[in-house]
């Protein structure tokens, strides 16, 4: 989470009108005492009459961390320059936006649909408050399917000789699209360290998870043999360390011996889906804060 920019009109779909709104404000800053008072005498001021609220004080960072729903008959606008001076006696971070509005989010996938498909899905039958922009794809697999739900795909093959410039175009299609999400929705390339840097924050992975592990080809073959119990998919938000960022969401899906590899495979796809999908929710409703290596989810 990144201080809220002074310009309150900066983010994509954001206006800075006037009139009453339905905000979500998050915050972060060191834990001490009149936190939860400040921000609910600031609102209370402007007229706004809470409809949600969470926090949650860690005490093994020092952090408090705080998600606030308010319905203020002043807008957003007004609430920035007031906001801006309690950070700054308070040492916040935080930010603004309006409650439900569609976060604008790149998704990248090489060759596997279903997450994918489950997004855009989800998208038109469940409300998931996200509006992609774009499909980014080292293969052209998907490309009908982009064009099935008219979003823009494109296509960047990477190889070790064009990596970095593969980099360079995501990098522009961000810029040129305002992109506020990124999705590796089982995209089967490994960011560089320089790239990870860049989209720190605002990029989430999915990726299958066993106890134990098994890397490289075919996983789930590699876990029938070994005659697992329990499979499952972790959604964490993408940095160098490879699959191991800060994680947002786990689910499982216990399994025995009469589960063939397909089977896994079929299990495990839907694993994935549900678990991006409620990561991808959660962080576009702003549930979800750094906390270090740790997030914190206000579900």
């Amino acid at each position: 989470m990144t201080t809220q920019p002074t310009d309150p009109s900066s983010t994509p779909g954001l206006e800075a009108t006037p009139g009453p709104a339905h905000l979500v404000l998050t915050l972060s800053c060191p834990d001490r005492p009149g936190i939860v008072r400040a921000v609910a005498g600031l609102l209370a001021d402007h007229g706004g009459n809470i409809t949600e609220s969470q926090q949650f004080g860690d005490p093994l960072s020092g952090l408090f961390f705080m998600r606030v729903q308010v319905e203020t008959p002043v807008g957003r606008a007004a609430l920035v320059p007031a906001i801006e001076t309690l950070a700054a006696e308070f040492g916040m971070t935080w930010d603004l936006d309006v409650v439900g509005r569609r976060m604008r989010t790149l998704v990248m996938v090489s060759t596997a649909a279903h997450c994918l498909h489950d997004l855009l899905f989800r998208r038109e039958s469940e409300g998931l408050p996200i509006d992609i922009v774009g499909v980014v794809s080292n293969h052209t697999d998907l490309e009908g399917l982009a064009d099935f739900y008219g979003i823009g795909f494109h296509h960047v093959p990477v190889t070790k000789a064009t990596k970095e410039q593969a980099e360079a175009e995501l990098l522009r299609l961000v810029a040129e699209l305002d992109v506020e999400l990124v999705v590796l929705a089982r995209y089967m390339q490994i960011l560089s360290d320089d790239l990870c840097s860049q989209l720190a924050g605002r990029a989430i992975n999915i990726h299958h998870s066993f106890l134990p592990s098994f890397k490289g080809a075919r996983p789930y073959a590699q876990a029938h043999e070994r005659g697992v119990k329990i499979i499952g998919a972790t959604a964490h938000y993408v940095t160098a360390d490879l699959d191991e960022g800060p994680i947002i969401e786990q689910d499982v899906e216990r399994v025995d011996h009469t589960r063939t590899v397909n089977d896994l495979v079929a299990l495990g796809q839907d694993v994935e889906r549900r678990a991006l999908a409620r990561a991808v929710r959660w962080h576009a409703e702003h549930r979800v804060l750094l906390d270090g290596h740790r997030t914190i989810v206000f579900r």
